[in-house]
C-alpha cells in the first residue's frame, strides 16, 4: 500500500489556501496514525497565471490546472477536496468524482442543504465516503459528534448562533450602535462578502441548520423548508429593551422534534440573559444541543476562518483516508430514514416581544388588549417606554401563542387608528413564559 495519499483540491480561494497549507506542513501526527503522507497532488483553479498568496514548491510545475479532467480523471488522486462553494459547478464536480470512486470531502453548505440526498445517496451506490464537517460551523466539530457521539440519544433541539457575521453586528448594536454602522464595520474587517445579503438576511444560516436538522432528526431538510427571517429589521433600541427585560438578541438557527413534525427556523430570537448561548460575542458561533440521555452540550468557537475551516476539512481527509486504507470506504453513508414533514411557521408556538408606536392617550391600550384577546394572545407584560409629541412606544410581551394567532392580532392592531405601527415583533425562546 503506497505511502501517500494524493488529494486533488477544488478551489484554492480563503478555504482551499488554508486547506493546501494544513496539507503541506509537517505533520507527523498524520503520518503516525495514517502510515502516509497527505500529499496534494493536483489544484483546480479559474486562472493558473494568477499572483497568489501561496508558493508552491518548483519541482510541481503541473500543481495548478484550470481542466477539472486533469483532477477527477487522474487514477494517482485518491481523495477529491471541494472548497469552490456555489452549487452548479460543485454539484457537478462531486458527482464526478464520486462517479469515479473518488472519496469526496466539501466545505459547501449549500449543496449540502440543497442537494445533499441526490450527493449522499450518488455516494451509496459507489461505495465511496462524502464529508462535510466544515460546511456547518467551520472549524467546531458537529456534523461528527451529531452522528456518532450522540447515537445514543434523543436529540430533542439544536439551536445555534451559526453566522458569525449576524452575531458581529448584533453585539456591536449591544454598544449602541445602529445596524448600518455595525454592519460597515464589520465589512471593513473582512467578516462579510462584498454582497451580505446570504447573512444578514439569514440565508447562511437557513443552510446550516437544514443541514443539522437533517443529521440531528434522521429526515431530510433543505434550506427551502426552513422559515428564514434576517436582523435587518432590528434597531439598537430593540436590543436595549430586550437586555432591560432580561434578555439578549441574538439570531438563532433552531431545530426540534414535536408531535410527528419538525420545526426548523432562522430568525431573531430573545434568550434569556443567563442563557450560554447570550454570552456568545463578535463573530464567534456555538451550537446547542439537547439529547435526552446525556443532557446539554454547547459546541463553540470560531465558525468562519481560513484555518479554522481548514481544520475542520483535514479532520475529514484524514477519516477519508483511514477508511480508504482500511478497505471500508462507503461508510460515512446518509442516515434520512425518517420522513417528517416540517411544520408550517404559522402553527409555531412561541412567546413574543412587540414594540408598538401609539397614540399617548386613554383607552388605546384596552383597544389593542381586545384585538389579542380576540386572537387568543395572552399579554404577559406592558411596558410604555416613554411618550413623544403624544405618541408612546409601547413594549408588549406575550406567552406562548401560535405565530398564526399573533400574525392576524397584528394585522388588526394595524388597522386601529390609534396606532402608527408596529415596529418590531421579535420571538422570544425559554425565559418563564
Amino acid at each position: 500500500m503506497s505511502d501517500v495519499v494524493n488529494i486533488g483540491l477544488l478551489g484554492l480561494g480563503t478555504v482551499g489556501r488554508g486547506v493546501y497549507q494544513l496539507v503541506c506542513r509537517e505533520n507527523t501526527e498524520i503520518v503516525e496514525r495514517l502510515g502516509a503522507r497527505l500529499v496534494v497532488k493536483r489544484i483546480l483553479v479559474q486562472d493558473a497565471a494568477k499572483e497568489r498568496e501561496v508558493s508552491f514548491p518548483s519541482d510541481l510545475p503541473d500543481l495548478l490546472t484550470t481542466d477539472y479532467r486533469t483532477v477527477l480523471d487522474d487514477p494517482d488522486i485518491d481523495i477529491v477536496v471541494e472548497v469552490i462553494g456555489g452549487v452548479d459547478i460543485a454539484r457537478k464536480l462531486v458527482l464526478g468524482a464520486i462517479e469515479r470512486g473518488k472519496p469526496v470531502v466539501t466545505a459547501n453548505k449549500e449543496l449540502m442543504a440543497g442537494h445533499g440526498r441526490e450527493v449522499l445517496e450518488a455516494a451509496a451506490k459507489h461505495g465511496v465516503d462524502v464529508l462535510f464537517e466544515a460546511s456547518v460551523g467551520g472549524g467546531i466539530p458537529i456534523i461528527r459528534p451529531l452522528k456518532d457521539s450522540l447515537i445514543g440519544n434523543h436529540v430533542q433541539r439544536v439551536m445555534g448562533i451559526v453566522n458569525g457575521t449576524t452575531n458581529y453586528i448584533l453585539s456591536r448594536m449591544e454598544t449602541g450602535m445602529e445596524y448600518a454602522a455595525a454592519l460597515a464595520e464589520a465589512q471593513e474587517l473582512g467578516y462579510v462578502e462584498r454582497d451580505p445579503s446570504a447573512d444578514v438576511e439569514g440565508k447562511d444560516a437557513a443552510a446550516k441548520i437544514a443541514i443539522l436538522a437533517s443529521i440531528a432528526f434522521n429526515s431530510r431538510v433543505t434550506a427551502e423548508d426552513v422559515h428564514t427571517e434576517g436582523i435587518t429589521a432590528i434597531t439598537s433600541q430593540d436590543i436595549m429593551y430586550a437586555r432591560e427585560l432580561g434578555y439578549a438578541v441574538k439570531l438563532l438557527a433552531l431545530a426540534k422534534k414535536e408531535k410527528g413534525f419538525l420545526d426548523v427556523r432562522v430568525h431573531p430570537t430573545m434568550i434569556p440573559l443567563d442563557h450560554p448561548l447570550a454570552t456568545v460575542k463578535d463573530a464567534y458561533n456555538a451550537i446547542f444541543v439537547e439529547g435526552d440521555a446525556v443532557g446539554d452540550l454547547m459546541f463553540f468557537g470560531q465558525g468562519a476562518g481560513s484555518l479554522q475551516t481548514a481544520s475542520a476539512v483535514v479532520a475529514d481527509i484524514f477519516a477519508a483516508a483511514e477508511n480508504r486504507r482500511s478497505g471500508v470506504s462507503g461508510r460515512f453513508t446518509c442516515t434520512c430514514f425518517q420522513d417528517y414533514a416540517v411544520k408550517s411557521v404559522d402553527a409555531v408556538e412561541s412567546s413574543y416581544y412587540l414594540l408598538i408606536e401609539c397614540l399617548d392617550r386613554p383607552g388605546v391600550l384596552a383597544q389593542i388588549a381586545y384585538i389579542f384577546g380576540d386572537n387568543q394572545v395572552s399579554v404577559g407584560s406592558v411596558i410604555q417606554k416613554g411618550a413623544t409629541a403624544g405618541v408612546a412606544e409601547v413594549v408588549f410581551m406575550t406567552h406562548k401563542v401560535s405565530e398564526g394567532n399573533l400574525r392576524t392580532a397584528i394585522a388588526g392592531v394595524e388597522e386601529l387608528g390609534s396606532v402608527s405601527k408596529v415596529r418590531n415583533v421579535i420571538r422570544v425562546e425559554g425565559g418563564d413564559r
